[in-house]
């Protein structure tokens, strides 16, 4: 299993924010893995509310469905399974000076001989979870600047 922890700020109010990254469909902008995400299903965000992502990593096209498990007001979980994969992307948030305090954690767990690789791939996935140190500050700039 690959755990990746960063802690990042944005100015902007945390419900704002919140409501922003509740929609999965925006990790493509956000996260540099995502080729492409698109919400399944029809009406308001929230949990139990589905997406279907296509991430790219080392070269190789994965499609995951995620689910948002949990919405409150401090914290956003997204569960994602593939074949080969079973994903947990959990996002809290804290106010902080002028500003939204976002700590993000992302759990990989991968299936069958898949588990593997994982030792091999952690630095990879902490390659990523520093970009998105960059990547989700400034998707939040432009979504709500």
């Amino acid at each position: 299993m690959i755990r990746v922890t960063r802690t990042l700020a944005v100015p902007y109010p945390q419900a704002k924010v919140i409501a922003y990254l509740a929609d999965f469909a925006h990790a493509v902008d956000w996260d540099p893995g995502t080729v492409s995400c698109e919400r399944l299903g029809e009406g308001t965000v929230g949990e139990g509310s589905r997406w279907q992502n296509v991430t790219e990593f080392r070269g190789r096209r994965t499609e995951l469905t995620y689910r948002l498990d949990t919405y409150t007001p401090d914290r956003l979980v997204f569960s994602g399974v593939s074949q080969t994969a079973e994903t947990t992307d959990d996002l809290s948030f804290t106010p902080g000076a002028g500003s939204t305090v976002i700590t993000y954690h992302a759990t990989i767990r991968f299936k069958g001989l898949s588990a593997l690789a994982s030792p091999v791939l952690h630095s990879e996935f902490e390659r990523l979870g520093d970009e998105i140190t960059t990547t989700m500050p400034r998707a939040v700039a432009q979504a709500l600047g």
